[in-house]
């Protein structure tokens, strides 16, 4: 009996602020009540495993979602790349009061390291691991081009509309705007 579970008024409480503190939901506690989750918890608390967070590894080298009426113009490989937004920076072109068009800014970045669309894709999935100071941008994504009915270029970006992320389309040749980002990779 020493080692049974008594589980007291005081203990349920100190369980229910404990998960209070963290934010569990009570879907979320109603889940490790399911299967082997409390095991498996358990397993860690006496050092049998240990928790680990999960590695977000992206395969820039395969080909981007493409809608049935585009098709891939140009995209630039990246290997496989570990997310981790302290090797991502958002680029804004210096102007001198100004407009900087599109054309003009790809051609800049032609020997950048800039991300292609499967990174956009990744995030649209993965949602949660866009960061915060990406929300008020349209963060685009210059590695991969798109054509669309013969002639017209597009490049993908990904924005926050309504609190929603999303990826739009933006025909080659805009003004870039103050919100107009690109997103590269730090050395």
């Amino acid at each position: 009996m020493g080692n049974e579970l008594m589980l007291n008024v005081g203990l349920a409480n100190k369980l229910k602020l404990a998960f209070r503190r963290h934010g569990y939901t009570n879907e979320e506690v109603d889940r490790l009540c399911e299967g082997d989750v409390l095991g498996d918890i358990l397993k860690v608390l006496r050092g049998f495993a240990e928790i680990k967070p999960l590695e977000h590894v992206i395969d820039l080298d395969t080909r981007p979602f493409c809608p049935s009426t585009y098709t891939i113009n140009e995209h630039r490989k990246g290997g496989t790349f570990c997310w981790d937004p302290t090797k991502v920076r958002l680029f804004k072109p210096k102007s001198n009061g100004e407009v900087m068009g599109s054309v003009d800014l790809y051609k800049y970045l032609a020997d950048k390291p800039v991300f292609n669309a499967c990174l956009l894709d990744y995030l649209l999935i993965h949602r949660h691991l866009i960061p915060e100071e990406w929300k008020d941008k349209r963060v685009f994504f210059w590695g991969t081009i798109y054509r669309s009915g013969g002639l017209n270029l597009y490049v993908r970006y990904l924005c926050c509309l309504n609190g929603q992320w999303q990826s739009g389309y933006s025909l080659f040749d805009f003004d870039l705007h103050d919100a107009d980002v690109s997103v590269l990779r730090k050395n």
